[in-house]
């Protein structure tokens, strides 16, 4: 291995970017977002259900609307809905299953009370992933490597994540280690000066295994508290890309043997069952750890996210629903149901 960077490593040292601190930060609507806000979401600002639009709601909503009969219609009707907003036919069927039971046995005296039924099997069903990442302060740096298919948002998820780490008081860096899209090294700087984080970056085309390398490196002398390091985006099945993945993880845990700390996979949600194949294959790469599911506002179908809990029980850390920094939210099981679902069954 120290034959390897000897041929591989730049004689340079790496460039550090070490922006001001930031300034406090003005409502300016575009460039600089407000602080994060509280979670849930403070007075006045979107929550949850505001910021979710599903055909799930819609559907649950048609069909409780109309005062249904306690039926097989009316479990296939919702089983119908459940696969629409790509729940998955596994969860959905086990979801049904226990429905059908629970009516038969009269358990529910009305709509209502199965509405309820399945809200909190709904529930049941996240409760179990949805795992706050917690930095460990006795792993310093704490190293999260960013991992994901091309376009779910990973570098701008990285950039909303320091800014979170940063609210949250840890000292941060960040490494730029997807050297093949030209404009991805910009746009993470672009993320640090605008919160006064390091940013470690070598050129275009180098080696990302030897930018991680220094980053910990830099990190380490630094004192610093958490180090992200961002990676190019892949499809899952590019098997040389996928094993470059492994690669990193290897080359890093020469300088610290249990990093990286964190695998944060990046999932666009509204890529619906194909996230499946995705995430099967990066976690059998480099054994992803947590999960971000972004792009929760622009999707009909974020049922997918019961398909990821059900196969794989991998904890979700976070769920982009917006733009903003403030828009990555921790990941409330709860409020993910509740803003599924309709408020009430009306009339």
């Amino acid at each position: 291995m120290a034959s390897w960077f000897r041929r591989n490593k730049p004689a340079t040292v790496p460039a550090v970017e070490s922006p001001a601190p930031r300034a406090a930060p003005t409502d300016t609507g575009t460039d600089v977002p407000p602080s994060v806000e509280p979670e849930p979401a403070a007075p006045g600002k979107p929550g949850w259900r505001q910021r979710i639009g599903s055909i799930l709601t819609r559907d649950i909503a048609e069909l409780f609307g109309r005062n249904p009969v306690l039926d097989d219609d009316l479990l296939d009707d919702i089983e119908t809905a459940l696969l629409t907003a790509d729940v998955g036919v596994p969860a959905t069927t086990a979801l049904i299953d226990d429905l059908r039971k629970r009516m038969k046995a009269r358990e529910f005296a009305d709509a209502n009370a199965l509405l309820k039924a399945l809200r909190n099997d709904l529930v049941a069903m996240l409760r179990p992933v949805a795992q706050p990442l917690q930095v460990d302060a006795s792993r310093k740096p704490f190293v999260i490597l960013t991992v994901g298919v091309n376009g779910v948002g990973k570098t701008t998820t990285i950039g909303k994540l320091a800014r979170r780490f940063q609210d949250e008081g840890h000292a941060l860096m960040l490494a730029a280690g997807d050297t093949f899209r030209a404009a991805a090294v910009a746009q993470l700087q672009a993320w640090g000066e605008r919160n006064g984080v390091a940013v470690v970056a070598q050129g275009q085309d180098a080696d990302p295994a030897s930018v991680a390398f220094d980053a910990l490196q830099v990190a380490k002398a630094r004192g610093i508290d958490v180090l992200i390091a961002d990676t190019a985006g892949r499809l899952h099945t590019q098997q040389g890309l996928m094993a470059e993945l492994g690669k990193i993880r290897r080359v890093i845990r020469k300088l610290d043997a249990d990093a990286p700390h964190e695998v944060l996979m990046v999932i666009d949600g509204t890529t619906g069952q194909n996230a499946i194949s995705q995430l099967r294959q990066f976690n059998e790469a480099v054994e992803v750890t947590g999960l971000v599911v972004t792009k929760l506002d622009g999707t009909a179908k974020g049922g997918v996210v019961f398909a990821l809990a059900r196969e794989f029980g991998i904890p979700i850390r976070y769920a982009g629903i917006g733009e903003r920094p403030e828009d990555l939210r921790v990941f409330d099981a709860e409020a993910f149901v509740d803003a599924l679902l309709p408020e009430s069954l009306g009339a």
